[in-house]
């Protein structure tokens, strides 16, 4: 981790190359475009196997978790990494609810009550995942929250909720603090998603059993830290997506001939992927210093939060795009795995917040003129 005050480290350190080696050796071999656009079709995208080597295997799951309580005791600049890695291969794991956003909203919670849930989710036995839209920015104000009945009991309904099918905890706001429900006492609904490999649910609660971890001021406080800094690490995922896109875009047309020429070698061809790779650069060190930031705690983390989700999300979608259109006519098929890519980009770019969003919260901090 990065210690407060220290300089802004955009490097990758050896731990976190090799912790990116062995999340990439998994996702090739376990995670292959085919499979996904298999499990997507088949309406379910999320492979349980996959997720236990992840999240107790390889121990992803535990990045943000001190030792103390069961976890790695590492950083958001190691689980940016996964991010990167699980963008790249347009993985349908619920890793940014369970590992980021769950994981810093228990460690905001009352310790002693949040322990034994700490401890589950980063030994990757049991998928938390927040009762929250998955378009919730940092900062915005939060949905009305469900009601609780009394006797341990909570009534309402959470809508749009990332990966909740997979999930066995949902965390719940409610007027009284957070809490931690069991799926099995939540009714969900599914809803049709753009991106199949984030699919999303609406919970009713209808008198469910739930275990209270925080109060109303500590529940919104640690929401909110949450949301920051899953806001930040979500740059890192789509940085991993644009990279994908460029590198096999390039490749593709490297083979791909017209008038006995490969494609990349025509001016105009060579100016997009030219400036893609300079917009996919640019993103890279925006994600990086965002991670860091969140890593050292730093006072301006939120100004390079809404930074890098302000650029970020939209060289993912640039990116996706050019690898759509460059592809031809495969990249319009429902084979090629181009429109997973596009798909996750336009999705990622409405989560935790809009560029609209982020670029008005940069005016803010910066004392800019509002866009």
């Amino acid at each position: 981790m990065t210690a407060p005050g220290a300089a802004l480290d955009l490097r990758y350190s050896d731990t976190e190359e090799e912790l990116r080696s062995a999340v990439r050796s998994l996702l090739a071999a376990r995670c292959t475009p085919a499979g996904v656009l298999a499990r997507a079709e088949g309406g379910r995208p999320h492979d349980p196997a996959l997720w236990d080597t992840l999240a107790a295997g390889i121990g992803a799951a535990g990045l943000l978790v001190p030792e103390e309580l069961g976890g790695q005791g590492a950083g958001p600049r190691e689980a940016a990494v996964v991010l990167e890695e699980l963008g790249r291969a347009v993985a349908p794991a619920p890793y940014l609810a369970h590992a980021v956003l769950c994981a810093v909203i228990l460690l905001g919670c009352d310790r002693a009550a949040a322990a034994p849930h700490l401890a589950e989710l980063a030994a990757g036995r049991r998928v938390y995942v927040p009762a929250l839209p998955l378009t919730q920015a940092p900062g915005a104000p939060l949905p009305p929250p469900v009601r609780d009945s009394g006797g341990g009991t909570l009534t309402g309904r959470a809508t749009s909720i990332a990966d909740a099918v997979a999930a066995d905890v949902l965390l719940v706001l409610a007027d009284t603090g957070l809490y931690a429900v069991e799926a099995s006492e939540v009714r969900l609904t599914p809803r049709t998603p753009l991106d199949l490999t984030r699919p999303l649910a609406d919970a009713a609660l209808g008198g469910a059993a739930a275990t209270r971890l925080a109060d109303p001021g500590t529940a919104g406080a640690a929401v909110q830290k949450a949301l920051l800094c899953g806001a930040g690490l979500l740059a890192s995922e789509q940085v991993g997506l644009a990279e994908w896109c460029l590198d096999r875009t390039v490749a593709y047309l490297r083979t791909r001939h017209q008038f006995n020429r490969p494609v990349g070698s025509f001016q105009a061809v060579k100016h997009r992927l030219a400036r893609l790779w300079l917009d996919t650069a640019a993103a890279r060190a925006a994600a990086r210093a965002a991670a860091d930031a969140l890593a050292a705690d730093a006072p301006d983390a939120p100004l390079t939060v809404a930074v890098a989700q302000a650029y970020c999300s939209g060289v993912a979608v640039r990116a996706a795009e050019e690898c759509v259109q460059l592809h031809g006519g495969i990249g319009m098929t429902w084979e090629h795995p181009a429109h997973l890519y596009l798909k996750r980009a336009k999705a990622d770019s409405l989560a935790l917040g809009t560029a609209g969003h982020h670029h008005a919260t940069v005016a803010a901090l910066a004392d800019l003129p509002a866009p």
